[in-house]
């Protein structure tokens, strides 16, 4: 059990140091490290949006799943997985990238924030807490998007060939406008993210997972991740003189909603957005399309004016945060009760 829990800090403890150094090298501040905004950028970078100044393929994403890719094949754990409800994993992920999108931040960015000083992310984490909260009571009373399957390889084979493709582009400076964007060198981040990949495969480390294990099981090994996380990046920022603390109350409230939809959007996923990058390393196609929504999430949110300013959260944000909201615990009532009426006519 120490040695496990060793590795979960030491997990957090990488991706807040890659986090601190890539905003040093680059990166924009308290963004080091942000699978929301890295995938926003990749979907800009693709023409799927039109906002100039965030169209780069950033290669973390690539780098995260090439990591868990390589040391699941090394190990034995890398087997093609799928069929465990698509659409609802796509609609899912959409509404994953709409909240964070208006919070500006995904999981990983929003203690990057916290760690920054940013005060407000305050209410953004007890948002995110309780959408966690509400996403583990379905999960305790036994919502399920159903069993995976295992299924050929060429799906998920044909998945990293699309990545080493992307990637080889971005490196040539091929797609996006990376002039007008603030990034670190290249081949820093790809490393960086490569470390991460492995690490997180290894650790099964998950934002999302740490505080659903407390809720479900008062298991605190992957929490301890996001703690040593939060730590190395608060001491990270004193000692870069990047640390500077504000708070307000301007858009608390739609920080607090637009973070719950993604903790309750994620918990009933299974997983953060960094999570669904290893899994899909690890060739699970559901995690797959739970990317392919998040980029299409993106792609909405910057053509409909959902994504936020640094300063506004726009009408648009706060209309598509309350239909996720209402249509996620739907889908969460729904399951749920179809699970319970199924085990009551088997008489359990």
């Amino acid at each position: 059990m120490k040695k496990e829990n060793g590795k979960i800090i030491l997990t957090g403890a990488i991706i807040g140091i890659a986090a601190v150094i890539l905003v040093m090298l680059g990166n924009p501040k308290n963004m080091g490290f942000c699978i929301a905004c890295f995938i926003r950028d990749i979907t800009g970078s693709l023409k799927l949006h039109s906002a100039e100044k965030l169209q780069y393929a950033r290669p973390e994403i690539f780098a995260i799943i090439f990591g868990s890719f390589i040391v699941a094949k090394i190990k034995g754990e890398f087997k093609t997985t799928g069929g465990s409800s698509p659409i609802l994993r796509f609609i899912l992920g959409f509404f994953i990238m709409v909240g964070a999108l208006v919070f500006l931040g995904c999981p990983l960015r929003l203690v990057l924030r916290l760690g920054g000083g940013d005060g407000k992310a305050i209410f953004a984490l007890i948002g995110f807490i309780g959408g966690i909260y509400a996403g583990s009571k379905f999960l305790g009373q036994g919502f399920s998007l159903g069993r995976t399957y295992k299924i050929e390889n060429y799906g998920s084979y044909s998945f990293i060939a699309v990545l080493v493709f992307l990637t080889i582009l971005s490196a040539f400076n091929l797609i996006g406008k990376p002039d007008l964007i603030a990034h670190a060198p290249f081949i820093t981040s790809f490393l960086f993210a490569i470390v991460v990949g492995v690490m997180a495969q290894r650790t099964r480390f998950c934002m999302v997972g740490g505080y659903r294990d407390i809720f479900l099981f008062k298991d605190f090994k992957l929490f301890l991740g996001t703690l040593s996380l939060f730590i190395v990046v608060l001491i990270g920022n004193i000692v870069t003189g990047q640390f500077s603390f504000s708070i307000t109350l301007s858009n608390a409230v739609w920080y607090f909603l637009s973070m719950g939809l993604v903790g309750f959007a994620a918990a009933l996923a299974g997983g953060c957005p960094l999570r669904q990058l290893v899994l899909a390393g690890e060739g699970n196609t559901d995690s797959m399309i739970t990317i392919l929504g998040m980029i299409f999430g993106a792609a909405i949110s910057h053509n409909f004016a959902i994504a936020s300013s640094p300063t506004t959260v726009n009408t648009n944000g706060k209309i598509a945060v309350i239909v996720g909201l209402v249509l996620i615990t739907i889908i969460a009532v729904l399951i749920t009760n179809q699970k319970k009426n199924e085990l009551k006519k088997l008489g359990l």
